[in-house]
């Protein structure tokens, strides 16, 4: 395939997330909104792409589980939250919006698979931006 056969767009459009934590630990799974993006998904999404997008945030170890049959896979980051809730003064100790920052990652997607994501369909000819939106 060619570099005009695929689009990016933000992971928001390919996938949800749900965060969790204990300590200075944050688990973020990602699940594919379709069965059809999850390859997408374990190609693109790797620890890391992860490491990148969390640099700011110094993370230790990073090892993602693989979740086939949910179409998801679930992100395990140390030392990510300041040292957790009790040992912070960062007002998000919790590190529950750790998952947006992580579905702000740019995912390639083949034109064909435009329909199943997330948001307002995207017009492959027409030139946008990565959320779709005419600007």
């Amino acid at each position: 395939m060619t570099e005009n056969d695929h689009i990016e767009v933000p992971l928001y459009r390919a996938a949800h997330a749900r965060t969790g934590d204990k300590g200075d630990r944050s688990n973020i799974s990602l699940i594919a909104w379709h069965p059809q993006l999850w390859p997408l998904l374990v190609a693109q999404i790797d620890e890391d792409a992860v490491r990148r997008q969390f640099a700011h945030r110094r993370p230790g170890r990073i090892v993602r589980h693989l979740l086939p049959l949910l179409h998801a896979m679930n992100f395990v980051l140390d030392d990510v939250l300041d040292g957790g809730v009790n040992g912070s003064l960062n007002l998000d100790g919790h590190g529950k919006a750790l998952s947006f920052l992580l579905l702000e990652l740019p995912l390639r997607v083949p034109r064909a698979l435009l329909p199943l994501l997330a948001g307002p369909q995207l017009d492959p000819d027409e030139s946008k931006n990565h959320t779709g939106d005419k600007r």
